[in-house]
């Protein structure tokens, strides 16, 4: 499908859209929480107008997710300057409900932080294929890594 799309096969193109699309927004929507669908849209409008410049269709997946992730975090930063948090977003300590909900406990985290713990924790990436995938050097994805767990852990004990 990838080889026929780069062609410019319009109907392989669209079939490879549909089929990426799941996997786009499974990155995208734990980095970008409640601005997931915009970041899975940009990511899809970024894997279209480049697929001419994929130079392997073997490593889609890779190349797919390298940009899922790195839209998702540009979506998030944005989202991040438009809105500024109220105090009333934010759980209390120790709030019952911040324990049961992942997605709050997510929301607490810096994009770049969201981003290594679903490549790390959800994904299954190793430290240097994260490292390469968020274009930063391996001990900076190790050390992220490091203080998002511990975020995240310090978040949800509450």
């Amino acid at each position: 499908m990838a080889r026929a799309a780069r062609r410019g096969d319009t109907l392989a193109l669209h079939d490879l859209l549909d089929h990426l699309t799941p996997y786009i927004s499974r990155i995208c929507r734990p980095i970008a929480l409640d601005d997931g669908p915009d970041a899975t849209q940009e990511a899809l409008v970024a894997v279209f107008t480049s697929l001419r410049s994929l130079r392997d269709p073997e490593a889609l997946y890779g190349w797919v997710r390298g940009i899922s992730v790195r839209e998702a975090v540009r979506v998030a930063k944005r989202a991040a300057r438009a809105r500024p948090a109220e105090s009333a977003d934010v759980p209390e300590r120790g709030d019952p409900q911040l324990a049961a909900d992942i997605d709050d406990v997510l929301s607490r985290l810096s994009p770049q932080h969201r981003a290594v713990l679903v490549l790390r924790d959800v994904e299954g990436m190793d430290e240097e294929s994260a490292a390469a995938v968020l274009g930063v050097p391996a001990g900076t994805a190790k050390s992220r890594l490091h203080r998002a767990r511990q975020s995240f852990r310090k978040a949800w004990n509450g």
